[in-house]
């Protein structure tokens, strides 16, 4: 059963300059898609067309067969979270304050906390592994602990969907394995939709069931891993030659760099 459904959608930020041209694209409930492209291929866009945020130009999009136009901004933010690229907090809020804000959207105006909105944000807590930051400052934290108090606030609003625009962006790669692993759980363990935009396409491989290539505002192929992550494909989006290994029975990403090209040309053997 589709949850996100794009039919035909073309939008941009000018008149006349489409970002993205004629998506059409079908993500399932329980789903966890990897967007991935190059720079300026649409990602991004796409979240914030996913997200309600930017109206099509052209086309619909569905959230679980409700047109996205028809949809309140309140009923949106309960049904729909974003972790952006980046969080910064320029005030003094601790970790529970931050995921308690993950609760707005279900709350009436002046309305206090209830026992059902302590009880997400307890399990936003221990989902990502932060109830004991909870007392803390968020400003104190290190970027894998922020990052999951986001992840936290996002789960926190109890989302049918959950997008991400790449996560792991600026972490060091014991972080970025630890947000990974986290969003792999999450998925497993409660049937959350995710989508999430990468650039490391070793990691969509590794977790995403479902990869989207992007490439000038179209997707350019859509499929497993396997179908996807194609010598040919890689070299039509990102204009390079990688090599494609199986390792543990998933795929590996090795770019080829152009010395490298010029050193094999030379001596007419494949580098190690």
């Amino acid at each position: 059963m589709s949850l996100l459904q794009l039919d035909h959608v073309t939008v941009g930020y000018r008149p006349g300059t489409p970002v993205l041209q004629q998506v059409s694209l079908s993500v399932a409930a329980g789903a966890f898609a990897a967007l991935i492209g190059p720079n300026g291929s649409g990602k991004s866009t796409f979240l914030r067309v996913a997200a309600g945020v930017m109206a099509p130009w052209s086309g619909t999009v569905t959230l679980a067969g409700q047109d996205l136009n028809e949809c309140s901004r309140r009923d949106l933010a309960r049904r729909v979270a974003v972790v952006p690229q980046a969080a910064v907090s320029d005030f003094e809020f601790s970790v529970e304050e931050t995921v308690a804000m993950g609760r707005h959207p279900h709350l009436k105006r002046f309305q206090g906390m209830g026992d059902e909105d302590r009880l997400a944000i307890t399990q936003a807590l221990e989902l990502t592994s932060t109830t004991d930051l909870a007392s803390r400052s968020i400003r104190e934290l290190s970027g894998g602990e922020h990052q999951r108090v986001i992840i936290a606030r996002a789960l926190a609003q109890q989302p049918q969907l959950l997008l991400l625009d790449e996560p792991t962006n600026h972490l060091d790669i014991n972080h970025q394995v630890e947000i990974l692993d986290l969003l792999s759980e999450l998925h497993e363990e409660t049937g959350l939709t995710i989508v999430c935009v990468t650039h490391d396409l070793n990691a969509a491989a590794e977790f995403g069931e479902q990869l989207v290539l992007m490439d000038a505002g179209r997707p350019l192929a859509i499929g497993s891993a396997a179908q996807v992550l194609t010598e040919e494909l890689v070299r039509q989006a990102y204009g390079v030659d990688v090599w494609i290994e199986q390792i543990g029975g998933r795929a590996r990403i090795i770019p080829k760099s152009r010395r490298h090209m010029v050193e094999s040309t030379v001596t007419h053997r494949r580098p190690v």
